[in-house]
């Protein structure tokens, strides 16, 4: 390690991440080493007459939402591309965030994660030169376990429901 330089810090698949300027409990987030940006799930999005910014972390209904409003007066925008090759454009902010006991500013794409198991995602511009990800660490979520086993009992009571749920819109649709 170069002199000065901060030691990394082991992190597995899942994390906790507190979004300090939302006054949020640690939310659970999936460590993506495939994903290049990190987003988080907001929603109330709206651009004032001076061109700031405003939106909530999550959405009504979540067990994370705070209703608290953020105001950015500096943002981006840009393209992300999924890997299914879907492309989306997307708001981009900066915010101040604890992970696994560590605090810094951090960039995040605005997104609808409802349909998502974590309402947030940690990607490699985040963990780089601070993480380490060992995916030995980490567990399935239960609640994916609990998702995995609804779908296969309606895969099963009705095969072809099941089939025209979730394969005949799979180009419009995620699971």
């Amino acid at each position: 390690m170069e002199p000065g330089q901060k030691q990394k810090q082991i992190i597995g698949r899942h994390a906790q991440v507190a979004f300090l300027d939302n006054d949020t409990r640690s939310v659970p987030a999936k460590v993506d080493t495939g994903a290049d940006s990190s987003s988080v799930w907001a929603s109330e999005l709206s651009i004032d007459e001076q061109g700031r910014l405003h939106f909530v972390l999550f959405a009504r209904g979540s067990r994370y939402y705070t209703g608290k409003k953020i105001t950015k007066e500096h943002y981006r925008v840009k393209v992300v591309r999924s890997s299914n090759g879907h492309e989306q454009v997307r708001y981009s902010v900066k915010l101040r965030v604890n992970i696994e006991e560590r605090r810094f500013l951090a960039t995040f794409t605005l997104a609808d994660r409802s349909q998502n198991i974590f309402p947030v995602l940690i990607g490699t511009r985040l963990l780089r030169n601070k993480f380490v990800v060992d995916v030995s660490k980490g567990v399935i979520r239960d609640e994916q376990k609990v998702r995995s086993n609804q779908l296969t009992d309606l895969a099963r009571r009705d095969p072809q429901e099941f089939f025209r749920q979730y394969y005949m819109t799979q180009d419009t649709k995620e699971l």
